[in-house]
């Protein structure tokens, strides 16, 4: 770790602006930088970039544990590889996060989809429940109120933050620096790196399984794929 290397810290720098305009402003850039579900009117390709600048406004640790994660793990890996090549790997865990997000939601979305046409409604009929939020009961007969919830919520839904990347940067510094000793604030027990990031990754999509939090797999599929 040591001290802020450039790279590193003009990234920080400016996911900490735009966390702040948005207050200060009074703006609300999430509706326009956050990456929005692909045939969403909202959707722009630019949000596969730009989402990684983007922060949860109802969370502070939300930015301060993905700013720490990138100043602990890129600093290191920026020293070793150079700013041009840290800078490349960077945005390349980024944007592929954004990718396999948008994969696996299109994925979970085009399979409720399909079930509502095969019940008999039309592209407008599903447009409208999107479009209202309202549906016959009748629908309920062959799809569950959760996977239509689901397929709602995966429509109108955001991704932001910058974990994609950092994620991509914790699977760097693994293989950079496999011996190096890492240890969690509630669990003080220094262990190495190559042992530490799996079981760490294991724990995190392990929780998210058990409770569909199907927005944050998508982390655990960028590390699987980081990792081969």
């Amino acid at each position: 770790m040591g001290r802020l290397t450039e790279a590193v810290k003009h990234l920080i720098i400016i996911n900490v602006i735009f966390f702040l305009a948005p207050k200060l402003m009074g703006y609300d850039l999430q509706n326009v930088l956050a990456l929005h579900f692909p045939t969403n009117p909202e959707f722009g390709f630019w949000q596969f970039l730009t989402h990684m600048f983007m922060h949860s406004q109802m969370s502070f640790a939300h930015i301060l544990f993905n700013m720490y994660g990138l100043w602990a793990f890129g600093t290191p890996l920026e020293q070793i590889w150079g700013r041009n090549r840290f800078l490349f790997f960077y945005f390349s865990a980024g944007i592929g996060a954004g990718l396999v997000y948008t994969a696996v939601n299109y994925y979970q979305f085009q399979g409720t989809y399909d079930a509502l046409v095969n019940i008999g409604l039309t592209p407008e009929n599903i447009q409208s429940i999107l479009d209202t939020g309202q549906y016959s009961t009748k629908i309920l007969e062959t799809i569950s109120a959760d996977d239509l919830s689901q397929f709602y919520n995966t429509y109108y839904g955001t991704a932001v933050g910058a974990s994609g990347a950092v994620y991509g940067v914790l699977v760097g510094f693994g293989f950079a620096f496999p011996n190096a000793k890492l240890a969690l604030i509630f669990f003080p027990v220094p262990i190495s790196a190559k042992y530490f990031i799996p079981l760490l990754h294991r724990k995190y999509c392990s929780f998210c399984s058990r409770r569909r939090c199907l927005d944050r797999i998508y982390h655990c599929l960028v590390l699987e794929t980081k990792s081969i």
